[in-house]
């Protein structure tokens, strides 16, 4: 058994954590001290000048379709104090109101994910994708920093460092932390949330341009102190009913359901990521080869369950131990893909078999009379299956056409084709996929199940429409989406699946202009149907944003100073589970519509962004405040600021 199954993830007390912190700071030192034997840029004045035009950013996307070149290195400021853009994942979420709490997507996603899956994800937008890390082409040393902070304790901070080794290879390193403070009952300033990722990364490519590598490997750590949301109180207790929601806006002063000093939820994640490609025939034939090694692990404990007149408080049941909960999974995986590529100007193509072999151990806390002690919550648990996929395009001029597709063998697949001609483009998608680890099975403290669920089957057709006419773009898409055999979360907190199919109808409309020197953004998305049985979605989602944008000062200062507004319509939103790490349905709880008004003003000079907001500031108009999950409010009006810091030299 693993030392981490063995030691809560407690960073004091895991002694491996601090050994990578070091070995990254010395790897940084000596990337620091280390001068690359390559050429310097240099203008008819001899002097050097480096930029974002000098480092270019690759993705492995690119590099398994064959564009080398990369991309110019983002400085705009247009997302800069949008919240949203803070994490890795800039979908719409339904989270507890803070900064690195649990989240899930808020639209609707088609799931492109088939096979084995341990099915804990309340946290993966605040962790790199392996597969989407930016690799570099620098002729200099490039450094990346950004650091948010609110007055109501929000925190995000990033530190890159990256240079290149003579000109065909370039290394770098990433620390980033997630942090926020407790809002709710919080007994002055309370650390809520931590989250930190390490990154190591480097890219290669041979002298002839025939090899090209790129290798990751990353570690995230996240720890959640649960709260269990506000614990209205009792009719006893005060002349308002406790079903008021209306009443619950008090933050600071309301009461949890659980202390945040003694239960928490911790994850660690470490992952392994190697692709590289060989070219066999030039462009129209590479070879190519994908290792992924990944390791989760979760754990939910709860050191002191509380009675209230012999009655548990918070929790269902206490099943196997009546002081404490222990609950824990780790779940480790390697996949290795192969397979051929290749494109021309008119034809793309992407072919490939892919093994994965995973395991999953988990372990509960069992008491009787003494002491609880960890036992095996089910037998281990050995995965191995294959996958066959690929992709196939076609495009001449104002008409594509575009396939994609996986099969795993042999009872799940989901394949993709769609058409474009001109500003019209139609999408067919349909998938078959089986239920994830944690939906079919589960043996904890407070919940357990067995079940033999049937494969989710899903079938969308879409219709977009994207158009650019003087300066201003507008894209528009609808979509008819059937569902049958739906898993879902019921209303007792356990998986459970829809007899009956569901329907779904989405409408999508974005159109950005300027005026001069006025900008605006505005997003509408319109969801029918998304209040049944077995799913929860809003109505109406929107985020709309007007600023006026200019340079100052001889253009040496270029800003923006504008306002945005995010609206959300009433809806029975998710509740939440933190034992089992579950959004799950409920009906007792509904969520008012409410608009969350803020103001901006961001600036760049040279190399240097920085910005100042006033967040919800609309907090007293309609309301003294909102709800993101059934007694989870969102965070109370504040002040935002944050810098983003490139070096280039």
């Amino acid at each position: 058994m693993s030392d981490l199954l063995s030691n809560p993830l407690n960073h004091s007390r895991t002694p491996a954590s601090w050994r990578r912190f070091l070995l990254l700071l010395l790897a940084t030192a000596g990337l620091l001290s280390y001068r690359p034997a390559r050429a310097q840029v240099l203008d008819d004045s001899t002097k050097v000048r480096f930029g974002p035009k000098t480092t270019r950013v690759i993705r492995e996307a690119d590099v398994m379709r064959e564009q080398y070149e990369g991309r110019m290195v983002d400085t705009t400021l247009t997302n800069l104090p949008d919240m949203r853009f803070w994490a890795h994942d800039t979908t719409f979420q339904q989270d507890l109101g803070n900064v690195g709490t649990a989240s899930r997507p808020l639209l609707w996603q088609p799931n492109v994910q088939l096979g084995a899956r341990l099915g804990r994800n309340v946290f993966d937008r605040y962790v790199r994708d392996a597969a989407n890390i930016p690799y570099y082409d620098t002729r200099s040393p490039y450094t990346f920093f950004r650091f948010f902070q609110s007055s109501e304790g929000e925190q995000v901070f990033e530190l890159s460092y990256t240079r290149s080794i003579k000109k065909n290879a370039n290394v770098g390193v990433a620390y980033e932390r997630y942090a926020s403070n407790k809002i709710l009952a919080a007994q002055g300033i309370e650390g809520l949330v931590n989250h930190v990722n390490f990154l190591v990364f480097g890219r290669y490519q041979s002298t002839d341009d025939r090899y090209y590598a790129l290798i990751n490997f990353s570690t995230a750590r996240h720890t959640a102190p649960e709260q269990g949301g506000i614990r209205p109180l009792t009719r006893a207790e005060t002349t308002i009913p406790d079903s008021v929601p209306s009443q619950l806006f008090d933050y600071r002063r309301e009461r949890i359901w659980l202390s945040g000093s003694q239960v928490f939820n911790r994850e660690a994640r470490d992952q392994l990521h190697l692709a590289h490609t060989y070219k066999l025939l030039g462009r129209g034939l590479t070879a190519f080869h994908v290792f992924d090694w990944r390791r989760q692990y979760n754990e939910y404990s709860d050191d002191k369950l509380v009675y209230e007149r012999d009655t548990l408080r918070y929790y269902p049941v206490a099943r196997l131990s009546p002081v404490e909960t222990r609950d824990r999974a780790e779940w480790r995986q390697v996949e290795n893909t192969f397979g051929v590529l290749g494109r021309s100007n008119a034809v793309e193509y992407r072919l490939y078999a892919r093994r994965r072999d995973a395991s999953l151990v988990t372990r509960t806390a069992l008491a009787t009379d003494g002491p609880a002690s960890l036992v095996e919550a089910f037998p281990d648990r050995r995965f191995g299956e294959w996958f066959l996929g690929g992709t196939a395009a076609f495009r001449y001029k104002i008409f594509a056409v575009e396939t994609a597709g996986e099969f795993k063998l042999i009872d799940q697949y989901w394949v993709r084709a769609a058409a474009r001609f001109g500003p019209l483009t139609g999408e067919a998608f349909s998938s078959s996929y089986a239920p994830t680890i944690t939906e079919q099975e589960f043996n904890g403290n407070h919940y357990a199940w067995q079940n033999d669920f049937l494969n989710t089957k899903v079938n969308q057709f879409t219709l977009r429409y994207a158009q650019t006419v003087a300066g201003q773009q507008l894209t528009a898409s609808a979509a008819v989406v059937n569902i049958n055999s739906l898993v879902y979360y019921s209303q007792t907190g356990r998986p459970a699946q829809l007899s009956e199919g569901r329907n779904l109808l989405i409408g999508t409309l974005r159109h950005r202009a300027h005026f001069g020197s006025v900008y605006t953004d505005n997003v509408l998305t319109l969801t029918g149907g998304g209040e049944g049985p077995g799913i929860r979605i809003p109505p109406v989602a929107a985020y709309s944003k007007v600023y006026f944008q200019g340079a100052l000062f001889k253009k040496a200062l270029f800003g923006q100073v504008g306002a945005d507004v995010y609206f959300q319509s009433r809806w029975r939103a998710y509740d939440y589970s933190p034992s089992t790490q579950q959004f799950y349905l409920q009906d007792e709880f509904t969520i008012r519509g409410y608009p969350v008004v803020g103001a901006f003003l961001t600036a760049d000079i040279k190399t240097v962004s920085i910005f100042l907001k006033g967040a919800y500031l609309n907090q007293g108009l309609g309301g003294n405040g909102y709800f993101t999950t059934p007694y989870y409010t969102g965070l109370p009006r504040r002040f935002q600021f944050g810098i983003r810091w490139q070096f280039f030299d």
